[in-house]
C-alpha cells in the first residue's frame, strides 16, 4: 500500500514545487535572518515565516548542528560561520560567470569594469577585468570597501528602503574618502533617489580624486550584485557617460538572463 503522507518523514516530504519541504523551509530562514541582519528570535522567524514554532525550532536545532547557524547566549540565533565558505566559494564563482560580460564592457568602453556585491555593511569586488590603457583603474579582487563613496555602493543600495540605508549608514559611518565624498546620511538618500530617476551610480571622484565610475544593478541576481566602469576622470566624461550607460544596462541584463538560464 502506497504510504500516507501523515507517515512521511518531514524531511521526505515534497512541497508542492516538487522540491523536500524541510530544506525549502531552512533557507528560508536563513534568508529571513539575513534580511535582518544575521541575528533573531525564535518568535520572530515565527511571525515572517508563517510556520509554527516546534517547526522552527526543530529546523534551527539542525542548521545549529550543522554549523550553519549558532545560538547565542540571549537565546537568538545568528548566521553560523560555516556558512562564509559557502558564500565565499558562489561569490568567486559568480565572478567567474561574469568575467566575459566584464570583458565585453572593456572591448566597448576601454576602461576597467568591476562586478560587485553587497556583503552584509560592505561592497566586495569579486571580478574584474582591467582595461588596455597604460592608464587605468586597478581594484583588487576581494577588496572590501564602504558603500557610500563608490559607484557600486550607490547602485545597489538604491534598490534598499531609505530606513535600511540610514541603519546601515549608522553602523558603518560615513568617512571621507576624499573631499567629494558624501558624508551625511540626507546627502546620500538623495544621490540615492537620483541613481533611482536615472537608473545608474556615478562615483564623481569620490573615492579617489581623478577617477570616475559608472555602475547599475544586475537586474534579478540572486544575491545582490552590480557591475561598473571605472577610469581617469578626463576618458570618463559627461559625453562618454550617454554612451557607457546603455552599455552598461545592456551587459547587467545579459548577465542576469545568463545567471537565470545557469539556475544560479
Amino acid at each position: 500500500m502506497p504510504t500516507s503522507s501523515a507517515s512521511t518523514p518531514e524531511s521526505a516530504k515534497v512541497s508542492g514545487g516538487g522540491g523536500v519541504q524541510s530544506l525549502e523551509r531552512a533557507f528560508d530562514l536563513l534568508e529571513r535572518m539575513a534580511d535582518a541582519g544575521g541575528e533573531v528570535g525564535l518568535s520572530e522567524l515565527s511571525a515572517t515565516s508563517g510556520l509554527p514554532l516546534p517547526t522552527i525550532h526543530r529546523l534551527m536545532r539542525t542548521l545549529v548542528a550543522c554549523g550553519y547557524v549558532r545560538q547565542q547566549p540571549n537565546r537568538r540565533y545568528a548566521l553560523g560561520p560555516r556558512l562564509i565558505r559557502l558564500g565565499e566559494s558562489a561569490a568567486r564563482l559568480l565572478g567567474t560567470w561574469a568575467r566575459p560580460y566584464l570583458a565585453r564592457l572593456v572591448e566597448e568602453t576601454g576602461e576597467t569594469a568591476n562586478m560587485a556585491l553587497l556583503d552584509g555593511d560592505e561592497i566586495v569586488y569579486v571580478a574584474q577585468v582591467p582595461s588596455k590603457h597604460s592608464m587605468r583603474m586597478f581594484t583588487e579582487v576581494g577588496r572590501r570597501v564602504l558603500p557610500h563613496s563608490t559607484g557600486v555602493g550607490k547602485a545597489l543600495l538604491s534598490a534598499v528602503p531609505d530606513d535600511e540605508v540610514r541603519a546601515l549608514l549608522g553602523r558603518t559611518g560615513m568617512p571621507a574618502a576624499t573631499d567629494k565624498t558624501i558624508t551625511t546620511p540626507e546627502g546620500f538618500l538623495d544621490a540615492l533617489a537620483e541613481v533611482r530617476s536615472q537608473g545608474y551610480a556615478v562615483d564623481d571622484n569620490e573615492q579617489e580624486i581623478g577617477v570616475r565610475c559608472l555602475a547599475v544593478c544586475v537586474p534579478d541576481s540572486p544575491t545582490a550584485a552590480a557591475i561598473s566602469i571605472s577610469g581617469p576622470a578626463g576618458r570618463v566624461t559627461e559625453a562618454a557617460t550617454e554612451k557607457i550607460v546603455p552599455m552598461l544596462q545592456q551587459v547587467a541584463a545579459e548577465l542576469s538572463r545568463s545567471l537565470a538560464s545557469s539556475g544560479a
